[in-house]
Formats: C-alpha cells, sequence, structure tokens
C-alpha cells in the first residue's frame, strides 16, 4: 500500500514520483499563493516568493512546478538555487517576500523531497496558518488570474553572502580564528557544504572537508545520528581534530562529535550554543518537549526560565517572541537564534559553538564535562493515526501518576525521568523518546511502552 503523504506544521512531504508529483507541488504552490494573497494589505500589491532547494536530484522538478504553481496566482517567483533551509529564511525577510518555500525532505532518506512553507519573516506558518493552506490544497481552492497577469520569475545568488554576515555578527570572529580550530565536516553531501565551508574559512579554521560536495547522493543515512556518523568519528580521531560538525541535508541540524572522535550528538547542540549565549547575555530560553533537561541545567546557573513547547520550530519560535527568549532551539541539533533569523540553523550553532570554545578556552568534551550527564533514548516505529491515538490513551492510564503535557502528544514527567510519545510530523511513525540519569531506569519506561504495544496485537 502506497505510503500517505505527509502534511503538517513542517509542511508537506512524500517519496518521489510516488505520493509526491510535480502536479501536487504546482497545486500546493498555487494553494500557498492564494493564501498569501489574501493575507495582503494592499490588493493591488504584487507579492514575491523565493524558492530554495537542498541537493536532492528532484529538487529542480519541484522548483519549476512550485513556480509554475506561484505564478499562475500573480505572484512573482525569486528563484535562490541551492541553499539551506536557514538560508531561504534569512532572504525571505532580506527580499521583503511575502513567503518563502523550501524544497527539502531535511534528514529523510534520498527517495523522499518535501515543501516546506515560510511566512513573510522567515518563519514556518504557525498551526492555524498552517492548516489553512492544508484546506486550501486539499479542496483545490485556488484563483488563479489571467495569463497577462502572471507573475514574474527572476533569480538571486546572494544567499550565502547574507547568510555568512548575519552570523558574523553575533560572534567575535577574531577570538575564533586565533585558535585555528581544527574542524571536520560532515554535510552529506547536502545543501551545507559550500556556505559552510565559507563560514569556517572566516572563522580562521583548518578545514578537513567529509561529504561537501552537494551531490544529494548522500554518503550516508542523512539524520545526524550517532550509527549514521563513525566516518566522521574515525577522521576527528585520526586528523587529531578539535571537533567534528555533522549537518542534514538541508543544514538546520547539527551534531557534534567531540577531539576523541567521540559523537556526543544533538542533544548537546543547543545547551552548548545557549551556554555561549547566556554566558553574556542571560535571558529566557525556549525548547521543546522532547529536548533534553540539559538545557534546564545550563539555563539554572544563569537564573532563567525555561519554556516548554510542542515539537516543531514555529512552536519554538513562538514562545521565544512571547517571552523575549535570546536562544532556542530543539533537541534534533536546531538551534534557533533570532538575531539571525527564526528558523533552526546549523551555521549559527557551529558558530556559537567554536566561540564557546574560544572564550572558555576548553576543548569539547571538557565543556561537555560539564553539563550533567543524561541517558536518552529515541525510538520510532510505522503506525497509524488511530493506532497512535490507542496508544497514547493507554499510556496516559499506565503512567496515570506522572505530571501529564499533553500539548503534543503525551509527555510524562517522573521524579526520575521523562517520556514523550508523540506522532511526527514528518515520517509516518510515533515517536517515543526517554531520558533518565541512567540506562536501567530509561529501560524500564520503554519496557511499559512495549508492553502497551503488545497488548494491542
Amino acid at each position: 500500500m502506497p505510503e500517505e503523504l505527509i502534511i503538517s506544521v513542517s509542511g508537506l512531504r512524500g517519496i518521489v514520483d510516488e505520493n509526491l508529483t510535480a502536479d501536487i507541488a504546482e497545486d500546493y504552490a498555487r494553494a500557498f499563493g492564494c493564501f498569501l494573497n489574501r493575507q495582503k494589505a494592499d490588493k493591488n500589491k504584487t507579492l514575491s516568493v523565493c524558492i530554495g532547494q537542498d541537493s536532492r536530484p528532484s529538487g529542480e522538478k519541484f522548483v519549476d512546478a512550485l513556480a509554475d504553481g506561484l505564478i499562475s496566482t500573480g505572484i512573482n517567483v525569486i528563484k535562490l538555487g541551492l541553499t539551506t533551509t536557514p538560508g531561504v529564511g534569512i532572504m525571505t525577510a532580506h527580499l521583503s517576500c511575502a513567503g518563502g518555500i523550501v524544497v527539502t525532505a531535511s534528514h529523510n532518506p534520498a527517495e523522499y523531497n518535501g515543501i516546506k512553507l515560510l511566512l513573510e519573516n522567515g518563519m514556518a506558518p504557525p498551526p492555524k496558518k498552517a492548516e489553512t493552506i492544508k484546506k486550501l490544497f486539499k479542496n483545490k481552492s485556488f484563483a488563479n488570474v489571467e495569463k497577462n497577469n502572471y507573475g514574474k520569475i527572476s533569480e538571486n545568488t546572494d544567499t550565502a553572502k547574507i547568510h555568512i554576515q548575519k552570523v558574523l555578527k553575533i560572534i567575535d570572529k577574531n577570538k575564533i580564528a586565533e585558535k585555528k580550530f581544527k574542524v571536520v565536516l560532515d554535510s552529506v553531501n547536502g545543501a551545507g557544504g559550500p556556505v559552510t565551508q565559507v563560514l569556517l574559512n572566516e572563522l580562521g579554521c583548518r578545514i578537513l572537508p567529509l561529504n561537501v560536495k552537494p551531490t544529494g547522493i548522500f554518503a550516508h543515512t542523512p539524520e545526524p545520528v550517532k550509527q549514521n556518523l563513525t566516518e566522521l568519528s574515525r577522521k576527528v580521531k585520526k586528523e587529531n581534530a578539535d571537533i567534528g560538525f555533522a549537518q542534514d541535508p538541508d543544514a538546520d541540524r547539527l551534531a557534534v562529535v567531540d577531539e576523541n572522535g567521540n559523537y556526543i550528538g544533538e542533544e548537546y547542540t543547543l545547551p552548548l550554543a545557549a551556554k555561549c549565549v547566556l554566558n553574556k547575555n542571560p535571558g529566557r530560553v525556549a525548547a521543546n518537549l522532547s529536548t533534553s533537561r540539559m538545557i534546564d541545567d545550563v539555563a539554572k546557573p544563569a537564573g532563567v526560565k525555561v519554556f516548554r513547547t510542542p515539537v516543531g520550530e514555529a512552536n519554538v519560535v513562538k514562545a521565544m517572541l512571547e517571552n523575549d527568549c535570546v536562544i532556542g532551539g530543539e533537541g534534533n541539533g536546531g538551534v534557533i537564534d533570532l538575531r539571525v533569523a527564526p528558523i533552526r540553523d546549523s551555521l549559527v550553532a557551529i558558530s556559537l559553538i567554536l566561540q564557546l570554545a574560544a572564550d572558555s578556552n576548553k576543548s569539547i568534551s571538557q565543556l561537555t564535562a560539564r553539563i550533567p550527564e543524561y541517558y536518552m533514548e529515541k525510538i520510532k516505529f510505522k503506525t497509524d493515526y488511530s493506532t497512535t491515538k490507542i496508544i497514547l490513551n493507554a499510556a496516559k492510564k499506565t503512567f496515570a501518576d506522572a505530571k501529564l503535557n499533553d500539548t503534543d502528544g503525551c509527555r510524562f514527567d517522573f521524579k526520575d525521568a521523562w517520556l514523550h510519545i508523540r506522532a511526527s510530523n514528518t515520517e509516518p511513525v510515533i515517536r517515543i523518546i526517554v531520558e533518565a540519569k541512567d540506562k536501567n531506569t530509561a529501560k524500564k519506561y520503554l519496557r511499559k511502552v512495549s508492553d502497551i504495544r503488545e497488548n494491542l496485537q
């Protein structure tokens, strides 16, 4: 049975030419164009939308289809070419566009592609607006214009330059450059390789490139988790590098390998970046419900509060704006600094972590040793909506004594651990994340979830 096309707050994602076709992309762009036209205050104004793509070979045809859909609603299109997701967010605001579109399936395997929508400020649409766009698409509620009123298509190649300029403004370039950090960069042949190498050169780093050519033929499974980054770990150790960085294909997420070749993971990315920011400017922090308690441990000495949100960067950004947060992000390696853009950005994460290392004169392993350690396990399995609902209801009964947050699936907080069970926004799976001080405690809660699943058989 063909996999169902996923449409969520994270955009649209599917398998190329199976449930995601150029025709679907064109209709999705029409829906977005109609949504933007309805939102504009000046009905006589012609709006623009910029479009960028990661390195997946299927990207070009989807960019063309999206452009066709948008211009048919009277909207001008600015093609950015190969670029990162945060790059599109930055250019959407920089070019005063009404919106932006990124053709990417992020960390999904190569057979996938997707379409991520951004609003004029570079943010992903909040849930209510995302739902409106989804309804327009599902109902084919399009308002095309006459051909002589079609929008125009142009190109802009300044994304990398503008992105790097904005990132450099939030760090001390010279102090980082003094350290001459030796960095192994694994961009998994995605969009991040070219721009990140330019940034690292600006920061005086000695770069050891790994999978940096943006071919879209991924050298390993693209999600930046431990089992996929063994080559990076080996190279860091072999070359006596100071640090290893791993990006996902659209470069909005970052995982870290320390100077000993140890994968410290995605969960450390936000705490390390936050520590850099809080050392200089103590302020509130936002993170989603699936993010490690390490962020709370980093925030506590600074005397600041952490606001927890449903998963999805739009939710984190909303909390950041409402609570005047100085840093935010997600435990998947996504760091958000509003001084650059309201979107996850691996270039921001890289710069802040290198700044922290330069300021402290400490190695990555020394910096991580100062953050309390937890055992975390993340698992996922394919399921459908009805089964997910049954599992969540059963979990509420099983963990009735826990503190419950059900704004996004169910997060259960215990004295010795926390457990988050939720449906993914990007894959037809249910995700289960548990974190505890030790492995045995975490496994105890996972076994209870396994018992729930077995009782469904």
